[in-house]
């Protein structure tokens, strides 16, 4: 089992032992932590903290454990319990608080919860002060507040009908377009709170909604990452009901993957290509995505006339260059969609209306559409990392391997090739190393990844 302590916040499986797995002690150090950082940050006597999850089997008892430690803090809670991630990055702004924690650990199985940490303005912190939180969890100089002074808790279930209002407010998106388009559409909730969002944004664009494990009840079917091989289920589905597409996100909803009429996976990484295609088309500027994007948004985005550039992986790492570069649209391979008219965090509902009006304006088929950009290949795998590994010595072999190709650094390692790349970085989220590929077909894309692991696995001895 495994507690990851990060710049993002704290990740963990339930159970176990304290400072080995994400226990109640570790959730209220790492929420006490975060109190006091935002109490020197925000220089105020009284705090306001936005909280929400996903509806994973621990998040009402991390939930407690949470607002509870807050309110002993003398810090006021809007606690708007089953959420998304985007709904509680919009709700912070706009319930003018000091900050958010959002409980979900994301695309991770069931046995795995967090606490991901919001600044003022419902975005992700940064390295500094991500880095000053886990300084105070570690040193345990907590002081909380007197009786007098304990914070409040304010319950309100209405922001995913707020969120989905923030949506069709877009100034690209025209709810009459949508529903003049009849579309008929399969939805993947995971069981999580997609299964809530999603079908509401949708019925109230006009469109047919077929739901499949879309219940909250935090027992996912599948793995929740939404890659091919989890998804067998709404594939058959989308061809059985001879529906215009399917959609999948993750537990959280920041994470969006589409399935074509023809039950084949649109691909996750186009997610952003799409989206872009249609934003661009009618907003001309720039995008950004991570180093482990596809090339294939570069193209498009330099077909609109715009310039696109790559970030290290990492939300809050997109946002800060999206903001340098005034991108118009960016977000990250996985499926993640940033749009800043809306705002600056990964947000599934944007990421369907942008879909949508694409294919409203466009006509044809989500599979003719998939086939229209340019074709490339990924091949997404990793390698479980063990004990006493020294995974920055293997990526500096890496790279001395490769000295005579492209390489940046930036984050682990990339490595450009003519027509292929590789890019092998620590994860954030796991004990592991991602090993993510890309070509012009998916044999070339896998016997690469294949090659470059067998290369690690030499080097390492593992």
């Amino acid at each position: 089992m495994t507690l990851i302590k990060s710049i993002s916040g704290i990740r963990g499986t339930i159970g176990g032992q304290p400072g080995d797995n994400l226990t109640p002690l570790d959730a209220v150090k790492f929420a006490a932590a975060y109190g006091i950082w935002l109490k020197e940050y925000s220089k105020k006597d009284k705090l306001k903290v936005v909280i929400g999850r996903d509806a994973r089997l621990s998040g009402q008892m991390i939930q407690n454990l949470v607002v509870s430690t807050l309110v002993g803090l003398g810090i006021d809670v809007i606690d708007l319990d089953l959420s998304t991630t985007p709904t509680i990055e919009i709700a912070v702004p706009l319930e003018k608080a000091d900050g958010g924690i959002i409980l979900t650990a994301s695309h991770n199985p069931k046995q795995w919860n967090a606490l991901k940490l919001l600044n003022e303005k419902g975005e992700f912190l940064n390295a500094i002060e991500g880095a000053l939180i886990l300084e105070i969890a570690e040193k345990e100089d907590f002081s909380f507040a007197d009786v007098d002074d304990l914070g409040s808790v304010l319950r309100n279930d209405a922001y995913i009908d707020i969120h989905i209002d923030e949506v069709l407010n877009l100034s690209l998106v025209d709810a009459d377009t949508i529903r003049k388009a009849k579309f008929k559409v399969v939805v993947d909730g995971v069981n999580s709170t997609g299964g809530i969002a999603i079908p509401a944004l949708l019925e109230t664009l006009g469109v047919e909604v077929v739901k499949l494990y879309c219940e909250p009840t935090g027992h996912f079917p599948h793995n929740p990452e939404p890659l091919k091989e989890h998804l067998a289920d709404i594939c058959d589905l989308v061809l059985k009901e001879k529906a215009d597409f399917g959609i999948v996100v993750d537990p959280d909803v920041d994470r969006l993957a589409f399935i074509s009429n023809d039950g084949e996976m649109f691909g996750e990484e186009y997610t952003l290509v799409a989206c872009a295609d249609y934003v661009l088309s009618k907003t001309k500027g720039n995008t950004v995505s991570n180093l482990s994007s596809t090339r294939a948004l570069r193209d498009i985005t330099e077909k609109h006339g715009g310039s696109y550039e790559a970030a290290a992986v990492g939300e809050v790492n997109v946002v800060t260059k999206m903001k340098a570069n005034k991108a118009v649209i960016g977000g990250e391979g996985n499926g993640g969609i940033i749009y800043p008219e809306s705002h600056y965090g990964r947000d599934s509902l944007v990421g369907t209306a942008l879909f949508l009006m694409l294919m409203a304006e466009k006509g044809g088929t989500v599979a003719e559409l998939r086939a229209s950009y340019p074709s490339y290949f990924m091949s997404k795998k990793k390698i479980q990392l063990t004990p006493g590994l020294d995974v920055d010595e293997i990526l500096t072999a890496m790279a001395d391997r490769y000295k005579n190709e492209e390489i940046s650094t930036i984050d682990g390692v990339k490595i450009d090739f003519a027509e292929k790349w590789v890019h092998l970085r620590k994860s954030n989220t796991e004990p592991i190393i991602r090993v993510y590929t890309e070509a012009k077909n998916q044999l070339e894309a896998d016997e690469l990844a294949d090659k470059i692991i067998a290369e690690i696995k030499t080097i390492s001895g593992i």
